[in-house]
């Protein structure tokens, strides 16, 4: 693992953009925090890309290869990739981008949920807060 400042500076982005879709939840914005919980996903991601291997991912299909590379040599990752693809399927594109955030209480609960993905991506990266 590297262990950088750069790392625990992304982490420290990934939990204030959670708390702030935690937020705008509060406040009834349910895209932008679903869009919000979505980059805070992403951005704890990169910060464990970058931790493992050294290189932060520069756009978002860098951040998927690199999970899913991941995960092909870390069983542990592997309880990354479900939950990534699940926050980026329904809180960033369908509920972000299309405004279908329906059911609703499932679209919370993974809003909710992204403090224990980013949690989780820190305790791989030997991160924790």
């Amino acid at each position: 693992m590297v262990a950088t400042d750069r790392v625990s500076a992304i982490f420290a982005d990934a939990r204030a953009v959670h708390a702030d879709a935690l937020r705008l939840l509060a406040q009834g914005d349910i895209r932008d925090a679903a869009e919000k919980a979505w980059c805070a996903t992403k951005r704890a991601t990169d910060a464990l890309i970058l931790a493992q291997t050294g290189v932060e991912p520069e756009q978002s299909p860098d951040t998927t290869r690199g999970l899913v590379a991941l995960a092909a040599t870390d069983r542990a990752a592997n309880s990354l990739v479900r939950r990534y693809f699940s926050r980026q399927g329904h809180l960033h594109g369908a509920c972000f981008y299309l405004g279908a955030c329906e059911p609703l209480d499932e679209v919370e609960r993974r809003i909710r949920e992204t403090a224990d993905y980013v949690d989780d991506a820190a305790k791989l990266a030997g991160y924790l807060r």
